[in-house]
């Protein structure tokens, strides 16, 4: 899974993207962490996506550093998932309430 963080936003310029990349790493979550200039998500600053080939994509934002364990539950999650897509989003906590788009795959 390829997860992408903006560099744009308060989080992406804190160096976020690399503490998120070492924790999927000792967790043993198979992802890469990226970050683009700009998503182009302003009014929600720090937003962040998650893709997979054939799966649902999400687009996340108003993340915090607090969102950490939120964003490993989904990556195990999403990854466990066959196409994405969950039958209960209650275990992302907060994560839930700042999805900004499901993009089917």
């Amino acid at each position: 899974m390829r997860l992408t963080l903006c560099s744009s936003c308060p989080l992406g310029r804190s160096g976020f993207a690399d503490r998120l990349q070492a924790a999927l790493d000792q967790a043993e979550i198979a992802a890469t962490v990226a970050t683009v200039d700009c998503m182009n998500g302003c009014k929600r600053q720090s937003t962040f996506a998650a893709r997979a080939p054939g799966k649902t994509a999400y687009l996340f934002g108003d993340l915090t550093e607090s969102d950490l364990p939120d964003l490993l539950t989904f990556a195990r999650m999403y990854a466990a998932s066959a196409d994405g897509n969950f039958a209960d989003a209650r275990p992302l906590g907060q994560l839930r309430m700042k999805a900004i788009a499901r993009i089917p795959g």
